[in-house]
C-alpha cells in the first residue's frame, strides 16, 4: 500500500464538481474522488476528454447491455491512461518538463528544496532523472458511491436482477476498470451492495497488495465497527475509515446524536489497534473459507477526517494529535478551477457567499438535510415552476427514483409526477389553510439535485444542457464563507501547508467551535419543532443529544487547556464561546423538562 505524496485529499463534491478532478490533480500526486451517480454525465465527459486528447471515442448508448457499468469503466480507463501518460512524461525528465517538475515538487514542502538543489545547473542529468522517477507519485483516482442511491432498473416492464441496480452497476464499472484506487462508500450500510464487492478479485490481497481498496465514510466509531465487521466477514478489507463531521461539511449532512468530531476522533485514536486486530481476526477466517491465503499480519488501515478544516494549524493538529494519515479539504477547493469544475456564475456566487447564504435545507429527495447556497439557479428554476402551477421536475435522469407511494415503479419525490399525485392527495384532506400550506411547502421544496449537482460541469465545459436545463445545485459546507476569492492550485496547497494564507477574514471560528455551534442550532430547531407535541421517546432522544453535546464541551475544555497550539491566539474567546454554548444547552434542557411535565 503506497504512501500518499500529500497529507490532504480532495473528497467527492456533488456529482459534477469533482467529476474530472483526478485529470487535474493526480499528476501532482493529489488524491481526489469522483461521484459515480450520473453515468449520462460521465459519458458526456468521456466524449469531451476524448476529443480534447485526440482519443478514439465510441459512444456507449443506453441500447447496449450493462451500459451504465461500461460507461463508468470506459471513463475511468480513459482517465487512468491520460494521467499515466502525463506522469510518464514527468518521470522521463526532459528540458521541456523542467518547469512542470518545479510546479510538482514546489507543492511538496519536504521535497521542494531537494529538487531545487538537484536541478540547479544539472537540469536533467541521469542522477536527476533517477531521483525524479523515484519521487514522482500519481495521486489516487478514487470513486464515491452513495450506498442508498441504488434504484431498480428495467428493460421495458421487466425488472432487471439486483446487480443492474444503480449502485451495483457503478461498483461493477469501477471493479472492472484498470484504475488502482479506492471505492469510497458513503451514506451507510447496504448489505446487498457490500456483499457484491466480494465478487471482484481486485478487492482481494495479492502479496499484501490490494489493487482496489475500500474506504468507509463514517460518522462515528460504532458505525465504523459495524460496517467494518460486515465487510471483512465477506473477505473485503477496509483500508481506510474516513470520519466526516455530521454538520460541518458539504453535501448531505448526516448528523450524529450530538457526538462531535473531536471526541469521535479520540475514540478512533484510542481504539485503532483494537479495531484492526478485531477486523483482522475475522478477515483471516473469511479468506481461509474462500481458499485465499490470508496475510499473516493485518493489512494497513488509515484513519482520515474531513469537514470544516480551514487553516494550516487545524490541519496539522488533526494529523498530529489524532494521528491521522490525511485530512480532507472539500469546499475551499470549489474556488480552485485547477482542481474542481464549477461554472462561472456559480463560482462567483460561492466567492460572495457569507454565513447567512449557507444553510441546511430540506431540498434533497433523499429526505436527508442538505447543505445549500441561497440563490442557486436550480432553486430559482424550481420556484418559477411553482409560480406557474407546475411544481416538480421532469425527472430526466431518475437516479433518486426511490418512492413507491403511488406507483409500482419507483419515482422521485422531486418529480412533477410525484408532486402532482401528492398535492392531489393533500387537496382531498380537510386541512386548515395553515396546515395545508405547511404540507404543500414540504412537497414542493424537493429539488432535482441529481441533475442540478452535475450541470455545472457541463456549463463549465460549454457542453449541451438541453435535456438538463441550466439550473445548478451547489452544496458547499459552512466553511466556504471564509474563503472569498478564486484561488490557484499552488496557492491552496501552500495555504494547507502553512506557506501562505488565502483567508482574508480574521473572524473565522475554530473548526471545532463552528461544528459545536452548528449542532447547537440544529438541536435548538429540533426542540422547538417537537415541544408542542413532544412524547416521552422524543424527550429522551433530545436529552441524550444535548448530554452528548455537553460532554463534547467538557472534552474540548480539557483538550484546549492541554493543547494551546490548536487555538493559536484565540484561546480566551474560545473558552468564552464554550461557556456560552454550555449555558444555551442547559437552558434548552430546562425547556425540555418543562415540556415533559406538561406531557
Amino acid at each position: 500500500m503506497s504512501t500518499r505524496q500529500h497529507n490532504f485529499h480532495i473528497p467527492v463534491m456533488g456529482i459534477g464538481f469533482t467529476i474530472d478532478s483526478p485529470l487535474k490533480v493526480a499528476v501532482y500526486g493529489i488524491d481526489s474522488s469522483i461521484s459515480l451517480v450520473d453515468d449520462m454525465l460521465i459519458e458526456k465527459m468521456r466524449k469531451h476528454y476524448c476529443h480534447k486528447y485526440n482519443l478514439v471515442y465510441n459512444e456507449i448508448s443506453e441500447k447496449i447491455e450493462d451500459f451504465r457499468a461500461k460507461r463508468i469503466t470506459s471513463y475511468l480507463d480513459m482517465m487512468n491512461n491520460v494521467i499515466d501518460n502525463k506522469i510518464n512524461q514527468l518521470r522521463n525528465c526532459s528540458e521541456e518538463t523542467v518547469e512542470e517538475l518545479k510546479n510538482y515538487f514546489g507543492m511538496i514542502p519536504a521535497k521542494k528544496d531537494e529538487f531545487s538543489k538537484k536541478i540547479s545547473g544539472a537540469h536533467c542529468s541521469s542522477e536527476v532523472k533517477e531521483w525524479v522517477r523515484q519521487n514522482i507519485q500519481k495521486g489516487s483516482i478514487d470513486v464515491n458511491i452513495m450506498t442508498k442511491v441504488d434504484k431498480d432498473n428495467y428493460v421495458g416492464k421487466e425488472k432487471l436482477p439486483v446487480i443492474y441496480n444503480d449502485a451495483h452497476a457503478a461498483l461493477r464499472g469501477f471493479a472492472e476498470s484498470t484504475v488502482q484506487g479506492s471505492l469510497v462508500l458513503s451514506a451507510g450500510l447496504n448489505p446487498r451492495l457490500y456483499g457484491y464487492i466480494a465478487s471482484f478479485e481486485d478487492f482481494y490481497p495479492k502479496s499484501r497488495n490490494l489493487k482496489k481498496k475500500v474506504v468507509l465514510k463514517v460518522s462515528d466509531y460504532r458505525s465504523a465497527l459495524i460496517q467494518g465487521k460486515f465487510l471483512v466477514k465477506k473477505g473485503v478489507w477496509v483500508s481506510e475509515f474516513r470520519v466526516e463531521s455530521g454538520l460541518n461539511c458539504g453535501g448531505h449532512a448526516f448528523a450524529t446524536e450530538g457526538n462531535l468530531l473531536g471526541p469521535i476522533l479520540e475514540s478512533f485514536k484510542v481504539n485503532k489497534t483494537k479495531l484492526i486486530v478485531e477486523l483482522h481476526d475475522i478477515y483471516i477466517k473469511a479468506l481461509t473459507a474462500k481458499n485465499i491465503e490470508p496475510p499473516t499480519v493485518p493489512l494497513p488501515v488509515k484513519i482520515t477526517a474531513q469537514g470544516g478544516v480551514g487553516t494550516h494549524e487545524e490541519h496539522e493538529f488533526l494529523l498530529n494529535y489524532y494521528q491521522l494519515e490525511s485530512v480532507g479539504w472539500g469546499s475551499p477547493f470549489l474556488l480552485v478551477p485547477e482542481a474542481t469544475t464549477v461554472d462561472d456564475e456559480t463560482l462567483h456566487k460561492l466567492v460572495r457567499a457569507k454565513e447567512e447564504d449557507l444553510y441546511l435545507s430540506n431540498v434533497s429527495p433523499l429526505g436527508v438535510p442538505f447543505n445549500n447556497l441561497r440563490g442557486n439557479t436550480k432553486d430559482e428554476e424550481r420556484q418559477e415552476l411553482i409560480k406557474k402551477g407546475r411544481p416538480g421536475s421532469s425527472c430526466p435522469k431518475k437516479y433518486v427514483s426511490l418512492n413507491k407511494e403511488f406507483t409500482e415503479k419507483s419515482i422521485c419525490v422531486a418529480s412533477r409526477q410525484y408532486q402532482h399525485l401528492k398535492i392531489a392527495e393533500l387537496q382531498k384532506g380537510k386541512l386548515s389553510t395553515e396546515v395545508y400550506q405547511k404540507e404543500f411547502k414540504e412537497i414542493v421544496e424537493k429539488s432535482c439535485i441529481c441533475v442540478g449537482l452535475g450541470t455545472s460541469a457541463l456549463l463549465a465545459n460549454k457542453m449541451d444542457v438541453k435535456s438538463e436545463g441550466k439550473g445548478v445545485s451547489v452544496c458547499p459546507g459552512p466553511n466556504i464563507a471564509y474563503f472569498a476569492r478564486v484561488t490557484k492550485l499552488e496557492e491552496m496547497v501552500k495555504h494547507i501547508y502553512g506557506k501562505t494564507s488565502v483567508i482574508s477574514r480574521q473572524d473565522r471560528p475554530n473548526m471545532f467551535i463552528k461544528e459545536l455551534k452548528l449542532y447547537t442550532d440544529y438541536f435548538k430547531e429540533r426542540v422547538y419543532e417537537v415541544l408542542p407535541a413532544m412524547d416521552e421517546k422524543e424527550e429522551k432522544r433530545l436529552m441524550r443529544f444535548s448530554n452528548n453535546l455537553l460532554e463534547g464541551i467538557e472534552y474540548y475544555q480539557n483538550l484546549f487547556s492541554g493543547c494551546k497550539t490548536v487555538l493559536n491566539e484565540k484561546a480566551t474567546g474560545v473558552y468564552a464561546e464554550l461557556k456560552n454554548v454550555e449555558c444555551t444547552l442547559k437552558d434548552l434542557q430546562r425547556e425540555l423538562n418543562a415540556g415533559k411535565q406538561l406531557m
